[in-house]
């Protein structure tokens, strides 16, 4: 019979390897400029195909921000979010997924990868750069984007349904969603300002304001005249009408969105759930005006690095797709 002492170096074995094999900072095989001898023109080219896009499809930035987000918030960032499937049972054919954008940005450029050096970038490096240049290009930071992921080969609508972060989440959900990635409280706060650009449909959010505790009330955590202005956009069905996260300035990379924040204008609960930790509140409140754009410019670049390495697929693992929606 095993000894207490055995039993529990075991477990510790146990808990060491789980960690390895889970925690984001196995992610040993990324670096800035991986592609430098295969394919040197890989940031130039995704670069020119999504500025060209964005030229005559600006709201199409915001969408491929948000599917990086997707992509690494299910399964780690390994472009499953891309997959097609016959039965559409797929990720991206999940509800949180539905409103995605732009994945015909991503085969255009997935094309013109594979004419300039076949079968050496992945499609989930190519969502990692894209999210990159589409925040600059709504006068967002420059961050200098790791390389070397492979793609996965599963992509489950289950595992989106369960694994994505709903705008109703409270604080206590999404510290522990975030934790279980390897990303910090800080990261949250950072990232939750990626809302500052895109649009949201109705839906995501009418329950604040018609019916938030099932007794037709609103949310008490929404500042009531912004709930007027919603309720003229909104009905209590209403499931194709879009709202600007971040009204007047939803085309601009900007620290505007705390501002809301801090005034209980914004538009998820889970925005307003930054008011609810010490940490993040501290965030918010010191990022409301532009004094404080500098330094969120430079965290946002550090946690979509962070971020970029949940649970990729380095050396051997996985597979270097040809067409992003299908395995080879």
């Amino acid at each position: 019979m095993a000894t207490p002492k055995l039993l529990l170096c075991f477990v510790l074995q146990l808990i060491f390897l789980l960690f390895v094999l889970h925690h984001p900072a196995n992610a040993q095989g990324l670096k800035v400029g991986f592609y430098e001898n295969t394919c040197p023109k890989v940031e130039h080219i995704v670069k020119e195909i999504t500025y060209q896009t964005f030229s005559v499809a600006p709201t199409l930035a915001s969408p491929l921000m948000r599917m990086h987000f997707h992509d690494c918030f299910v399964r780690g960032c390994e472009g499953s979010v891309l997959l097609n499937s016959p039965t559409n049972q797929s990720e991206k054919f999940a509800i949180p997924n539905l409103s995605l954008r732009g994945f015909q940005i991503i085969d255009k450029i997935k094309t013109a990868l594979e004419k300039e050096c076949p079968g050496v970038v992945s499609c989930a490096d190519i969502l990692a750069i894209a999210a990159r240049d589409a925040v600059v290009a709504l006068q967002g930071p420059f961050w200098e984007v790791e390389t070397g992921r492979r793609d996965g080969r599963v992509s489950n609508i289950t595992e989106a349904l369960f694994n994505l972060i709903p705008p109703f989440a409270n604080i206590t959900v999404l510290k522990s969603s975030f934790a279980s990635r390897g990303l910090s409280v800080k990261d949250l706060a950072v990232l939750s300002g990626g809302h500052t650009i895109g649009n949201s449909h109705c839906n995501a959010f009418t329950n604040r304001l018609y019916n938030f505790t099932g007794k037709g009330d609103t949310d008490p955590t929404l500042d009531s005249e912004y709930i007027a202005k919603l309720k003229k956009k909104c009905a209590p069905t209403d499931i194709t009408t879009l709202v600007e996260m971040d009204p007047g300035s939803f085309k601009t990379f900007d620290v505007h969105y705390f501002t809301l924040v801090s005034k209980r204008r914004g538009l998820f609960q889970s925005d307003a759930a930054l008011l609810d930790d010490s940490e993040t509140k501290s965030y918010v409140l010191s990022h409301t005006t532009d004094a404080g754009r500098a330094s969120f410019f430079k965290d946002f670049g550090v946690s979509m690095v962070n971020m970029g390495r949940i649970g990729v697929l380095t050396g051997s693992a996985g597979e270097i797709r040809k067409v992003c929606t299908k395995v080879n």
